[in-house]
């Protein structure tokens, strides 16, 4: 390289070729791009789990999403977050949310895509869930804070439908594609979305120790309307129409459906106080909201709201699988698209071995995410008639919920690293990636949570443990390393019971999971080194350890997006 840089050109002639030749080293914007297309692992799962009937919808959608444009609302609904307004002009209570156009624009997207019901576009076993979850998980790349009304109105048909004089009037107004946000009485809006209340503040995952009240107002029961008062310490996505609501009924604790503007137009005494200053998740308002003497209409029996509530909560924790998977992948494909175009000390940054390494440690672990999601999609589509796969996702779901999403973050952050400087700056997708990446693991249960919770279904659902390991057993044979960790496991589950020790046995069960996954259906390069670090033990303590070998550079190679 020349030292004397007077006798460079572009310093000679005012040409300005030199800042041309040293801008020449910033990679190419990676959009647009078709999410879809260009990630081979999400896009052979669809098809294996029951999903091939809708590929072409899934083809044009990952075009869709992929653009510089859908990019951007992305980057502005956070950059402007929503706003709340508790009085009007005159003083008059409103309890409004006003959203910046962009995040408007991604609703549109979800919605018109059907991903707000998509689960229930078609019968069981027929693979609408595995469609709709690729969708969620494609969407998620570009934005993750608006798929929580996407997400809640998905789940909570499951537990409105407990009963069926609610479910009868409000389903059909939840399946439809058109986004509208207007504040006006239910039955006049062209589509309506749903959430959910759970939490209170002396409480929190606690939900047993709830305080907030219901009142018959004409004798209650199934159905019938009671008066709530009480408070909720998380409430996101408040400008729902209406929400799922726990609260204390004279028979115990219990569910309600809480419509926001009643039959008339008049404001349900819904009262926001605050929306929460979040790490990430900016474009998404989550309130704290009180409420006296509020019409609610009882889902199902009383002191049955846990039972009623929970299939929700297992629909949601399904999509913190899935964002999680939708967020390593989009962190991964950005500094795989970083380190192929971008040129250090005589080459390109992707053919140094050390950066092989840590981009191959890093796809490792977005592929076995992704194979993890779209299994149990594929599991959760088939159980209700299916009892294996019914008593198969009893423990699937938290395993991958606990696995997935704590995985999310230092991935999403080490990719980050790989971009250096640039991927700090707020211009690149990536601080909002990894401010979002730790929601999911905290979101319907932390850690404990659902460690505990895989503790009670090891100990009340036998049938769930037989599932799981019949499936891990589907990949026996072949790996020696993982027939043994699968014996071993057998043991560890039969002795389970301390809670102290539930953590460690997630991670295992999890990563047995993920490895017999990758066996049964990934690339065998992929699967070997897998296999190598995180069950034989030859990984350090950070990505890029990897043990030395001639498929490290094809490994990572994989995670660059081939547009």
């Amino acid at each position: 390289q020349p030292t004397d840089t007077s006798t460079l050109p572009g310093l000679r002639d005012g040409t300005g070729s030199l800042l041309n030749m040293v801008m020449s080293n910033q990679p190419p914007p990676l959009e647009p791009y078709n999410l879809f297309t260009t990630d081979t692992v999400l896009s052979e799962a669809v098809s294996r789990e029951g999903g091939e009937t809708e590929r072409d919808q899934l083809v044009d959608f990952g075009e869709r999403v992929g653009t510089e444009e859908v990019f951007r609302w992305g980057d502005e609904a956070n950059r402007y977050p929503p706003v709340l307004r508790t009085h009007d002009r005159f003083g008059e209570r409103i309890d409004e949310v006003d959203y910046h156009p962009a995040y408007h624009a991604l609703m549109e997207v979800s919605v018109s895509e059907g991903i707000h019901f998509g689960r229930f576009g078609k019968p069981p076993g027929e693979g609408a869930y595995v469609t709709r979850n690729a969708r969620a998980y494609l969407t998620a790349q570009v934005e993750s804070g608006h798929g929580c009304p996407v997400s809640m109105t998905s789940s909570v048909l499951s537990s409105l439908r407990h009963q069926p004089d609610l479910s009868e009037w409000w389903e059909p107004r939840i399946l439809s594609r058109t986004y509208d946000p207007r504040s006006i009485p239910p039955a006049d809006k062209q589509g309506l979305l749903l959430g959910m209340g759970m939490t209170e503040r002396q409480g929190g995952s606690d939900v047993r120790a709830n305080i907030s009240t219901a009142r018959p107002s004409n004798g209650g029961g199934p159905g019938a309307e009671y008066r709530l008062s009480g408070h909720k310490w998380f409430t996101s996505a408040p400008m729902c129409d209406a929400f799922l609501i726990l609260a204390q009924a004279p028979g115990g604790l219990s569910c309600f459906l809480v419509p926001r503007i009643l039959a008339d137009g008049a404001r349900n005494g819904l009262r926001f106080q605050r929306l929460k200053d979040k790490l990430g998740n900016r474009s998404n308002a989550s309130s704290e909201v009180e409420f006296d003497n509020i019409g609610g209409w009882l889902v199902g029996e009383e002191g049955r709201g846990v039972p009623t509530i929970i299939e929700m909560v297992n629909g949601t924790r399904v999509d913190c699988v899935v964002w999680s998977a939708g967020l390593m992948r989009q962190a991964v494909a950005q500094a795989g698209w970083h380190v192929a175009h971008r040129t250090a000390f005589g080459s390109k940054l992707i053919d140094k071995p050390l950066m092989q390494n840590v981009m191959a440690d890093l796809e490792l672990e977005t592929e076995a995410a992704t194979l993890m999601m779209t299994r149990l999609s594929g599991a959760h589509d088939a159980a209700p008639l299916d009892e294996f796969q019914f008593a198969f996702i009893r423990l699937a779901t938290p395993v991958a919920k606990y696995w997935v999403t704590k995985r999310c973050s230092p991935v999403v952050r080490e990719a980050l690293e790989c971009v250096g400087g640039n991927g700090y700056v707020e211009e690149s997708i990536l601080p909002r990636l990894y401010r979002e990446s730790p929601l999911n693991a905290i979101w319907e249960g932390a850690g404990n949570v659902i460690a505990l919770d895989v503790l009670r279904a090891i100990q009340r659902s036998p049938e769930s443990v037989d599932a799981f390991f019949e499936e891990l057993s589907l990949a026996g044979g072949s790996e020696p390393v993982l027939d043994q960790e699968i014996e071993d496991l057998r043991k560890a589950v039969a002795d389970a019971g301390s809670e102290a020790d539930a953590r460690r046995l997630i991670e295992r069960l999890a990563v047995a999971w993920a490895s017999s996954l990758l066996v049964r259906y990934g690339d065998q390069q992929v699967s070997d080194a897998y296999l190598a670090s995180r069950i034989g033990g030859d990984w350090g303590a950070m990505f890029g350890t990897l043990p030395e070998t001639d498929s490290l550079g094809f490994i990572a190679r994989r995670a660059v997006p081939a547009k």
